[in-house]
């Protein structure tokens, strides 16, 4: 449960600051997440096992003027994904108007990214490092090629938008100034559009999303874009079922300069809500083509991903999870043993 922390005004006139503005409202959330995670890779005879531990705790900051506009920011404290790396980072400003719509300024992303209807998949921090912890280049989401520089705006619709019932709409763009890498790459100047229609028939809502991203490369060795990609998605909710599909396709420029072309991924997934248990699966199957920096690529890598997971809701804000997939990589046609297996998870999260 998110905890308000307000700080009283009266502080501010004992001070003898009259005029002064009060502070904004702020409020936190995070969580913690502990368990035992395994694996049992193609390389290897016997299988391994650790102790995984995450935790996050983040700040939300927003006020609203006399005119109606809310503004909003916030800053990690922790992040889960990443350690202590990122612990203090700020988020930027998000304007919110009366009508609905938003403005994000400062680090606001892609439009198309926040547009995609969002593909049920296992839970569980089960999984094997098919792409990081191998030269593989086969997309692990359809958001692959999202890329931009932080200087910029995403600008959403209000729903509805353009009088289309069940319709909201997204534009950005950013204007960045990296310099010219050499052993690496970041995004120059990029822009991207992204929508999500929902309908309902009979008893099910539908909803289809999806947009593409373009954004120029800051290495000029490189021959593709830094991202020159689409992705679309749809789910299907009846009663405690969803089910979804997805798509992305592209071409890019990794972190380290290398070229990615004929890249394409399809994900599906579903989950079904029986009391306090939710049951999800997922799949994932990719592929791409990756070469070094000024030369297209020719060497093609795959990846393959079937997984599932059961949540149990054992209490309010605490789940307990089951999960676990099954990973088959190759890396310029070849098998990656060492990066192809099977994993699984057993944990709990208490969320606050």
């Amino acid at each position: 449960m998110k905890k308000e922390l307000l700080i009283a005004s009266a502080l501010v006139g004992s001070m003898g600051l009259a005029g002064v503005a009060e502070a904004a409202t702020a409020s936190f959330s995070g969580n913690v997440r502990n368990g035992v995670s395994g694996s049992d890779l193609d390389d290897t005879t016997t299988g391994s096992h650790a102790a995984s531990q995450q935790a996050s705790l983040t700040f939300s900051v927003s006020e609203t003027t006399d005119a109606g506009t809310k503004m909003s920011t916030g800053f990690n404290i922790m992040d889960e994904n990443a350690s202590d790396v990122g612990a203090g980072s700020a988020s930027g400003l998000t304007l919110t108007f009366t009508d609905g719509s938003s403005l994000a300024l400062i680090e606001a992303g892609n439009a198309a990214t926040g547009r995609i209807a969002a593909v049920p998949g296992a839970s569980g921090e089960q999984g094997i490092s098919a792409i990081a912890s191998s030269a593989n280049a086969a997309p692990g989401a359809i958001t692959w090629g999202s890329s931009s520089d932080n200087v910029g705006f995403t600008y959403t619709s209000a729903a509805d938008a353009l009088g289309v019932e069940g319709l909201t709409f997204g534009i950005s763009a950013a204007v960045g100034d990296d310099g010219d890498a050499t052993g690496s790459s970041t995004a120059e100047s990029s822009y991207s559009v992204g929508a999500t229609y929902v309908t309902t028939t009979g008893d099910t809502t539908v909803t289809i999303g999806g947009g593409f991203i373009q954004a120029d490369d800051s290495n000029s060795t490189t021959v593709n874009d830094k991202a020159d990609v689409m992705m679309v998605s749809a789910t299907a909710v009846t009663g405690d079922l969803t089910i979804g599909v997805g798509y992305g396709s592209g071409s890019a420029v990794d972190a380290g300069a290398e070229e990615v072309d004929g890249a394409s991924i399809l994900t599906a997934g579903a989950s079904y809500v029986s009391g306090d248990i939710t049951f999800s699966v997922g799949m994932l199957d990719s592929e791409a083509k990756d070469g070094t920096a000024g030369s297209d690529g020719t060497n093609t890598d795959t990846l393959e991903n079937i997984s599932g997971s059961v949540d149990y809701a054992v209490a309010s804000g605490v789940t307990a999870t089951l999960g676990y997939t099954d990973v088959s990589a190759q890396d310029e046609g070849v098998s990656a043993s060492g990066n192809s297996g099977s994993s699984w998870y057993i944990g709990a999260n208490i969320s606050f």
